[in-house]
Formats: structure tokens, C-alpha cells, sequence
């Protein structure tokens, strides 16, 4: 038997990276039957994968298909693709994130600080990262009246659906109810949004490309919606969460920081994202029999790129598993590879950086209260909590 065929989801969501460094070393290329899934875990087999022509997007076993409905951005191609991405990616390329993020991101930041010193609680993770990375996920946008209860409800949903590789039922339930209230809030900006629009992703969506007075059925948008309501309030508010910790770690590093935060601020954001991705995972399938790097993948396998472990790479990276603010910066996959590479990049590290700079100038000391966090997940990793002594 491989290795890959006993590792269990336990062990992947207590902590993956000793079994990725394992198969890195051993089995790049393998099945993981607990997962559903095949795991390609060195850099150099995902970049090639990314780009291979014999392997696709469009997959029956993805996990975000079966949660959300297809098309969606992430598990479609060609023309399908380039529809549903074109109507996300112009509010979020990086000279248009540069126009407004500040004014959208800080006086949320400032309200969410001020709400969690009035709160009593200790807690970055849920009461200050998570809150900022919905609100400002669901203005920009376009949802300009849902709550923050209601947002963190439905990423909680919405994420139970995507990391479902073992097809668990009562997962999938969670789920279902969370698209269900997404889907009765978004129809009707939907409708407005036909025949009022505005400059909000969501009337891009609508209106992106199609003939004036046409637009593009709600059924096509409604899956690539969910997938960018999920992406766009997880990644930010786990990867600054993600950050804290290696710096709360790593006292001499916070210091550094903190002395030069204009130079080494965005490095900072970027090595904890390579330490730690918020999102770990992209799913492929082998269109026919073929080869990486000298290893046989058959036709229809279903392939999991596993990010978290090509940032890991011993052959990329020197002492790959320590948090570095001050390592040589080299690209990761945070984001992913490809054409799929995730279209909020600009926006995730720009809303992290805003909300790190509201932080650090309110709190001159910060230290864990009650010791280092425990990390959960494979698909999705973050601290469980981020609970900080004032």
C-alpha cells in the first residue's frame, strides 16, 4: 500500500504538512482515497499541471459543483470561463483596488476596532480579521444591506460545501441551506441590477459583454457568485489572522516589522500567505492518459494542486516550513496557478494590509494571551482562534 492510501482527513485537517513533505519527497503524484482525489504536492508537477493542455478545470468530482452548480469560475474553461471572469476581474485589478480600498476598508476596520474593544473579547480572529473580510468582500461587491452575522453564517456554509472531498451528507445539508439564503437576498439585486446598473462585479456580471439591452441569465451567475462571495471573505480575514500568529510567534520579526512597516509590511503579508495558505487546494482532471514530470496520471483522475505544500517546497524555498518576513521574496501559489489564479489577489492583500495598519496603530504591544493557536483544515487552514493579551 502508498503512503498517500493512508493518510485520512483527520490527519490532513490536524496538520497536512508533514504527510505533504512526505509525499514531496516520496510520491508526488498519488492517490489519497480519503480525499476522493489524487495530490500533486511539488511546485514544479502544479506549475506544469496549470498549464498542461491535458488537464482541465471542468471536473464532475469538485466539490464546489455539487455545492454551488456550474458553471462557475472556477471549474469551467474557454469562452465560459472568460465570460464569468470578465465580469469579476475589472473591480478588482490592482490599480483599481489602489483607487479605493483605503476608503472602503478603514472605516470599517475603525468600526470593527471599536465594536471589539466595546465587546470584552480577546479575539482577532472572529472579532476584528474575519468581520472586516466579509464586509468590505460583500460592499465592493454589491452587497450593500446584508449584515455581518448573516455573511459569517453563509461563508460557514458556503465553506462546508467546497472542502466536501469525502461527499460527507451533513455537510452538504449546511451548505444547502446557506445557498438557499444567498440565492433569495441575490435574485432580487439581480432584477434591480438588469434594468438599474451600476458599477458593482455583480452588474458587470450581469452586463459584461452581452448586447445592449441583453443579459447574461441568472443561472449562469448564480454559482461564480458563490464562489466569490466564499474566496473573497476567507482569504483576506484567514490570511491577516495567519500573519498575527507567525508574528506573534516570532517576536524579533514583529519588532523588524514594526521599525520599517512601510518596507516590510507587504513582504510580511506575502510570506505569511506562502507559510500558511488560507486556500490549499486546486482540483484538475486528466482529459486522457498522460505524464508529469515522468509520472503516469490516467485519463479522468482527478488531481488536487495542493498549494499550501508547493509553498513548502524544499527545492523553492530554504527552511520552507519557518515563517520569514525577511527571506528573499519569491512568488507562491497562494492564489493559485494559471488562467484560474484568483482574480481578488490585489484587493485580498490590499484589505489585509489597510486592517493591519488600523491594528498596529491602535495597539503598540500585542502578545498571545493564552499561548500559540491551533491550526484547523487542509482545504481551508486558519487558526481556530487568535485571542491577544492588550
Amino acid at each position: 500500500m502508498r503512503y498517500s492510501e493512508t493518510i485520512t482527513i483527520e490527519d490532513l485537517d490536524t496538520d497536512p504538512f508533514p504527510h505533504y513533505a512526505r509525499l514531496r519527497a516520496e510520491d508526488p503524484i498519488a492517490p489519497v482515497p480519503a480525499a476522493n482525489c489524487w495530490f500533486a504536492t511539488r511546485w514544479k508537477d502544479i506549475e506544469q499541471i496549470a498549464r498542461h493542455p491535458d488537464f482541465t478545470a471542468v471536473s464532475d468530482e469538485a466539490p464546489v459543483n455539487a455545492a454551488f452548480g456550474r458553471p462557475n469560475v472556477l471549474t469551467s474553461e474557454g469562452p465560459t470561463h472568460a465570460a464569468l471572469r470578465g465580469g469579476i476581474e475589472p473591480h478588482y485589478k490592482p490599480r483599481r483596488v489602489a483607487d479605493y480600498i483605503d476608503a472602503l476598508v478603514r472605516p470599517i476596520a475603525e468600526a470593527q476596532l471599536a465594536a471589539f474593544r466595546a465587546s470584552g473579547s480577546n479575539d482577532l480572529l472572529t472579532e476584528y480579521f474575519e468581520p472586516i473580510s466579509a464586509l468590505a468582500l460583500a460592499r465592493s461587491f454589491g452587497f450593500m444591506d446584508v449584515d455581518t452575522p448573516t455573511l459569517r453564517r453563509w461563508f460557514h456554509g458556503l465553506s462546508q460545501g467546497a472542502i466536501n472531498f469525502e461527499r460527507d451528507p451533513a455537510r452538504a445539508a449546511i451548505c444547502a441551506a446557506a445557498v438557499q439564503e444567498i440565492e433569495a437576498v441575490t435574485l432580487p439585486l439581480l432584477e434591480r441590477l438588469a434594468k438599474t446598473p451600476d458599477n458593482s462585479p455583480l452588474s458587470h456580471m450581469l452586463h459584461s459583454g452581452m448586447e445592449p439591452g441583453q443579459t447574461r441569465p441568472v443561472e449562469m451567475i448564480l454559482p461564480s457568485v458563490k464562489v466569490s462571495l466564499l474566496g473573497g471573505m476567507q482569504e483576506p480575514g484567514h490570511g491577516a489572522a495567519n500573519l498575527m500568529v507567525g508574528l506573534l510567534q516570532n517576536p524579533d520579526q514583529f519588532a523588524a516589522l514594526r521599525a520599517d512597516l512601510e518596507t516590510r509590511l507587504g513582504p510580511a503579508i506575502d510570506e505569511a500567505l506562502r507559510w500558511i495558505a488560507p486556500i490549499g487546494t486546486m482540483m484538475r482532471t486528466a482529459t486522457r492518459d498522460t505524464e508529469v514530470n515522468g509520472f503516469a496520471v490516467p485519463e479522468g483522475t482527478a488531481v488536487s494542486c495542493i498549494f499550501a505544500s508547493a509553498n513548502r517546497d524544499e527545492t523553492r524555498w530554504d527552511n520552507a516550513d519557518a515563517f520569514d518576513i525577511l527571506r528573499p521574496q519569491k512568488a507562491h501559489m497562494a492564489f493559485g496557478q494559471g488562467v484560474h489564479f484568483c482574480a481578488g489577489k490585489w484587493f485580498a492583500k490590499a484589505q489585509i494590509e489597510v486592517a493591519m495598519r488600523v491594528l498596529l496603530d491602535a495597539f503598540p504591544r500585542l502578545a498571545f494571551a493564552d499561548g500559540p493557536p491551533e491550526f484547523r483544515g487542509w482545504e481551508f487552514r486558519a487558526p481556530r482562534h487568535c485571542r491577544i493579551a492588550l
